[in-house]
């Protein structure tokens, strides 16, 4: 049986990488193999060295000026058109309330999330607490329980938080987005061989994987064990 594995390098703080997400997710919906792949959520930081939760009184197009050095009125018209954008994708971004922080605890418990079967939906939980419902999302204390709102265990979150838990598996993912030349997200790999860039139309993303099954070689089924040798004897 094919199977087919797509991993997805992104950032909670990323805009589009919530729209690609659900790009992504509309692409899968019509693939008729949908039931064969496999969606692995990789960690990427956009800004390393931002605190966990910066100054709320600051408008979010303030920032944003200063961040792409262009005027207040340009970066008001950046945020209308990226939350239209989002609202043609079935999202309500919600830049007025958005509370920027550093990420990489967020990361951490994608990667527990991950271990326990439910890293698409923490990292949905996450995507939606920041760009939708203004959560400051590089605090402890709302991690453990947004983390809760998809069924892990917030006081296990706690503890993770405290030491550094996760700390190598996030790293891990950030040194081989650097090895891939990976610069800006959301990232799709397919299959390791194929990169696409950036939160490409559903149908972008269709013709991809259609073209990557189709590529990738039948494995024969396994219908039973039988007597075997192995390094340890036979």
């Amino acid at each position: 049986m094919k199977k087919l594995d797509v991993q997805v390098w992104s950032d909670i703080v990323c805009p589009w990488c919530y729209v690609g997400k659900r790009r992504l997710e509309k692409a899968l919906a019509g693939f008729p193999h949908r039931g064969s792949v496999a969606i692995t959520w990789r960690s990427f930081e956009l800004d390393p060295d931002a605190p966990p939760v910066r100054d709320p009184s600051a408008p979010y197009a303030d920032r944003l000026a200063a961040k792409y050095g262009v005027s207040p009125m340009q970066a008001t018209a950046m945020i209308r058109r990226m939350t239209d954008t989002a609202a043609a994708d079935g999202l309500d971004f919600r830049f007025d309330r958005v509370r920027p922080g550093n990420t990489f605890d967020a990361h951490r418990v994608l990667h527990l999330a991950a271990d326990r079967g439910l890293a698409d939906a923490a990292k949905e939980r996450l995507l939606r607490a920041y760009m939708t419902e203004g959560e400051p999302i590089g605090e402890a204390a709302t991690l453990a329980r947004l983390a809760g709102d998809v069924g892990l265990d917030p006081d296990e979150v706690r503890k993770l938080l405290a030491f550094d838990d996760y700390t190598d598996e996030v790293r891990r993912d950030e040194a081989e987005a650097h090895a891939l030349g990976i610069h800006g997200v959301p990232f799709f790999v397919f299959d390791r061989r194929y990169g696409v860039s950036g939160a490409q139309p559903p149908e972008v993303l269709r013709r991809v994987l259609d073209k990557v099954w189709d590529e990738l070689p039948e494995e024969p089924e396994r219908v039973a064990d039988g007597p075997a040798c192995g390094p340890d004897g036979c």
